[in-house]
């Protein structure tokens, strides 16, 4: 999660979108005073900071949205005001509401299908290989973005949400705007070792294993689009 004073806009990071590579291309031109929020496993030129520190917890326990109130005392206790993965809403309590109001907000989503494959192959790799597809999606643990960029009743926080299949045009598109320095390239792949193979996702579902992730992301589905043979 970044916030740039520098250039007025808050990335809002998803799972298994390219976050980490637009974090680490980002953090290296972001000012001092910037908020770049820590990554894990870290990424070279990857430089963390202003993340720690302490705010008014009314708003968010109040509201609570994702009913995690004593995930909410335990960020103060540990000054961990801002982190990786955040989701908008709670970005949203813990900045002012004029930055909140004033800076350009975006995230990235992904075909679902696609996104879920390149997570069970993280999973996989990080389990050793162990984990099977089939169990991976029997299990339903999901990478289900839409609570990171929506509110509970699933209006965008976000002012853009790209497309990761149109990454680098519509990143060139958002960095015109806000002037940010863009090449047309991030300079980084990260974490994308996990998927070796780089055969289509089509080929690789059954139909059940298609129902099934088509069901879980039905609300980002119908948002956004996206259909299998995309």
């Amino acid at each position: 999660m970044i916030v740039s004073h520098k250039y007025r806009f808050i990335f809002i990071k998803t799972v298994k979108t390219a976050g980490t590579s637009i974090e680490v291309f980002l953090s290296q031109i972001c000012s001092s005073d910037d908020i770049v929020t820590p990554i894990w496993p870290h990424v070279g030129n990857h430089r963390a900071r202003n993340y720690k520190g302490i705010w008014n917890p009314f708003n968010e326990i109040v509201n609570n949205e994702e009913q995690r109130i004593v995930e909410t005392f335990k960020n103060l206790l540990q000054r961990k005001r801002f982190y990786n993965h955040m989701s908008a809403s709670l970005v949203k309590h813990r900045l002012s509401a004029k930055i909140w109001d004033s800076y350009f907000k975006f995230c990235v989503e992904r075909n679902p299908w696609d996104k879920t494959l390149s997570h069970y192959h993280m999973i996989s790799d990080r389990s050793g290989g162990i984990v099977s597809f089939d169990d991976y999606i029997e299990k339903g643990r999901f990478c289900i973005n839409l609570p990171k960029y929506t509110d509970p009743e699933g209006r965008l926080l976000v002012d853009k949400v790209i497309k990761y299949e149109t990454l680098m045009d519509d990143l060139g598109l958002i960095f015109c705007k806000l002037g940010v320095p863009y090449n047309g390239s991030l300079g980084v792949n990260a974490k994308s070792e996990y998927r070796k193979k780089k055969e289509p996702y089509q080929k690789l579902f059954t139909r059940q294993q298609r129902y099934i992730v088509e069901k879980a992301f039905a609300k980002e589905i119908e948002m956004h689009g996206y259909v299998f043979d995309q």
